[in-house]
C-alpha cells in the first residue's frame, strides 16, 4: 500500500505508475489509471477545495485499487450532460477507465476510488 498527501498530479501519476510497474501491469491500464487519478484528484480540489488529498494505493493480487479522500462529506453526484457543457464528464470518464467505482463516506470526509484487475484488462 501506498499513501501520497501531495497536491500534484505529478508526483501523484509518478508514484501510481511505479507502483503498477512493478507490479507488472501492461502501459495501456497504468495510463487509464492515471487519467481516472486525475479526475478524482480534480474533482477533490474543485469541488471540496481539499488542498491536498491523501491517494491512496493498494494493489493485491491481481486487483489495484486507488481512492483519493478529501475533507468534504458531500458525496459526487454526476449532472445531466450537456452537448455544451465545459466539465461534469469526470465520474463518467473514470468508470469507462476503470472496472468499477464508488465512495465510501466518513464522517468529516469521503473516499473516492476505482478498481482495476488485471485479468480483465
Amino acid at each position: 500500500m501506498r499513501q501520497i498527501n501531495t497536491p500534484t498530479i505529478a508526483v501523484a501519476r509518478q508514484t501510481l505508475r511505479n507502483t503498477m510497474t512493478r507490479v507488472g501491469w501492461p502501459a495501456s491500464p497504468i495510463f487509464d489509471a492515471q487519467l481516472a487519478l486525475c479526475e478524482l484528484l480534480v474533482n477533490a480540489w474543485r469541488h471540496t477545495e481539499t488542498p491536498a488529498p491523501l491517494v491512496e494505493i493498494i494493489s493485491e493480487g491481481d486487483v489495484l485499487r486507488v481512492s483519493v479522500t478529501d475533507e468534504s462529506p458531500v458525496l459526487p453526484s454526476a449532472p445531466p450532460l450537456s452537448l455544451l457543457a465545459e466539465s461534469g464528464r469526470g465520474l463518467q470518464l473514470v468508470a469507462a477507465l476503470t472496472h468499477g467505482w464508488g465512495v465510501d463516506p466518513h464522517e468529516r470526509a469521503k473516499s473516492v476510488w476505482f478498481e482495476l484487475r488485471k485479468g480483465a484488462v
